[in-house]
């Protein structure tokens, strides 16, 4: 395994690292907010099955929505599609279809490109059913968590996306000037100001590391 991977496996993906560990807890919170999701439909709006199978916690059935293609073999509890949910026909499809008890979204709002289409999102959200669990990092963490470094959020654009060709502990390194740009281009850190503009009828959580907050959830029990 090469260093840089082997460095960022230790603080944020391997079993046991700090980020594997407030993975743990989230899914913790999200129990109590939801305690019977065991008995409840969910649609993950940018999930993968992996997510849902290393989880802690297991719903009766979860129906993924990626961009992304889903493995071919899915347990008969995951159905999967690749589709894009700020697709207003799309998310009108899927509504259509109804049965779904709870929307479900990781670190994916910040990804879908610009305040219209992020209001597309919610929009679906909104829609296709009366509870919701939207998280996203927090722009005001001092360490960027795509990353993870400390500050990155605040350099101008050049600077990002020179950094993230050399950083050590990048997920995917990019070969070049131009997926270098956009890799940093298509995230958008979003304030709490935002969500609470963006969420106005849900409870907003703080997620927090030594009392700063990291990450922030969209939360709707109930209509």
């Amino acid at each position: 395994m090469p260093r840089s991977r082997a460095l960022r496996n230790r603080f944020v993906d391997a079993p046991g690292s700090l980020g594997e560990r407030m993975r743990l807890a989230r899914w913790e919170r999200f129990r109590r907010c939801f305690p019977g999701i065991e008995g409840m439909s969910v649609v993950d709006l940018g999930g993968t099955a992996e997510m849902w199978l290393r989880a802690p916690v297991r719903a009766k059935h979860v129906h993924l929505v990626n961009l992304e293609e889903h493995p071919a073999e899915l347990p008969d509890w995951i159905t999967a599609e690749v589709a894009d949910v700020t697709d207003a026909a799309v998310a009108a499809e899927l509504s259509a279809r109804g049965g779904f008890d709870l929307v479900f979204s990781n670190s994916v709002i910040e990804h879908v490109g610009g305040h219209g289409r992020r209001r597309q999102f919610v929009a679906a959200v909104e829609t296709l059913a009366p509870r919701h669990w939207v998280q996203t990092p927090y722009r005001y963490f001092p360490v960027e968590p795509h990353f993870v470094a400390p500050g990155f959020q605040f350099l101008p654009l050049a600077a990002r996306a020179r950094l993230v060709r050399r950083w050590p502990l990048v997920h995917s390194r990019p070969d070049g000037p131009e997926s270098a740009l956009d890799a940093v281009v298509s995230i958008e850190l979003l304030t709490r100001t935002e969500m609470r503009y963006l969420f106005p009828r849900s409870v907003l959580l703080s997620e927090r590391v030594l009392g700063v907050p990291k990450s922030l959830i969209a939360v709707r029990r109930e209509l």
